[in-house]
């Protein structure tokens, strides 16, 4: 593996990097619900801008594939679940539109250029290498408090659900859509399972062994009630099964957090 630290909105950089390679997996981005609502330009400079560089350097140098990393963020507050891939996109935050928007741009120029380009739409992802970021996912916070002996804060009565899918199935969905020749569109890729986020709190009891103490907050803005994959059009399209359980995947994860000190502070 070479590793290039860059901009996906540096031009010059990222043409004279796609000129070769015969694949691209994108998942460059300014994530975060709460972050993109504090800074909506940046969101969308990094996310809408940065996704349309690489697009235009894909199509120049005729990149025979190239896999998006979208999100469930797109849906905004769901109608009905699961959400399977026809579901109304309203997102409820910046980030969100912007995610839409670079899958839109996606679509678009593999239908305008004859590209084979496949997005999917990623939920609640989480697992090892993940950094603890006040703006990120609830798993690797509340790690971080876990193993400094401090409350977790549950924002809402924590009846809202999630669809986590840990990043080794990510990383395989990844591969088995860029390996898959002939396929375009948007998939979804969760765990196709949902819990609330009161019951995330009794298995990070659970796997710990600890009485976690729990606080509960107002609830937050751009953050939606309830989410889940319907997984249907991934599984029968490039025979994607999400194999590793939410208990296994938190128990990792703690055990790799606790292991080299990641970020807690």
């Amino acid at each position: 593996v070479e590793f290039i630290q860059g901009d996906i909105r540096d031009n010059d950089l990222v043409y004279n990097l796609v000129k070769k390679v015969n694949g691209i997996f994108h998942l460059a981005a300014d994530v975060g619900n709460i972050k993109s609502i504090e800074n909506p330009v940046e969101d969308a400079e990094v996310n809408v801008l940065g996704t349309l560089n690489l697009l235009n350097a894909a199509k120049e140098y005729k990149v025979s594939k190239f896999v998006f990393s979208s999100s469930g963020a797109i849906f905004g507050e769901v109608s009905y679940l699961p959400v399977d891939e026809e579901h109304p996109c309203e997102p409820d935050s910046p980030y969100g539109v912007t995610k839409l928007a670079s899958e839109k741009h996606c679509l678009c120029y593999s239908r305008l250029y004859d590209m084979d380009i496949v997005c999917l739409r990623y939920f609640n992802v989480y697992g090892v290498n993940q950094r603890y970021d006040p703006y990120g996912n609830v798993i690797p916070i509340w790690t971080g408090l876990l193993l400094q002996n401090k409350p977790f804060t549950i924002y809402g009565n924590g009846e809202q659900t999630r669809d986590f899918i840990n990043v080794k199935d990510v990383a395989m969905a990844n591969i088995q859509a860029f390996e898959t020749p002939g396929i375009k569109g948007a998939f979804n890729v969760g765990s196709g399972d949902s819990i609330t986020i009161n019951q995330l709190a009794e298995i990070f009891k659970k796997v710990s062994n600890k009485d976690i103490e729990v606080i509960y907050a107002p609830p937050r803005k751009g953050e939606v009630l309830d989410s889940r994959a319907k997984i249907d059009k991934a599984v029968n399209t490039f025979n994607f099964k999400p194999q590793v359980s939410l208990e296994e995947g938190i128990r990792e994860y703690i055990d790799w957090v606790g292991s080299i000190g990641l970020g807690i502070h």
